[in-house]
């Protein structure tokens, strides 16, 4: 878990990060509860690195098929 949260850190990890702490911001400013939920998606992201971008949903390039 401490390899998943420190390593790989690249441009779109660090724009969901700062997406996901402005709509924190902005539920507490405005006291719209519902940027919250959507605040969390992006920050779930960042937490475990999900999502499409470098490479997150490309399809690998290599084949493993075993022939039985």
């Amino acid at each position: 878990m401490k390899a998943l949260l420190f390593t790989n850190w690249h441009t779109m990890r660090w724009v969901r990060l700062a997406f996901a702490l402005f709509l924190f911001a902005q539920a507490y400013i405005v006291k719209e509860w519902m940027f919250i939920g959507l605040g969390l998606f992006f920050f779930i992201q960042v937490i475990f690195n999900l999502g499409c971008g470098i490479n997150g949903c490309s399809i690998p390039k290599t084949k493993s098929r075993k022939y039985e």
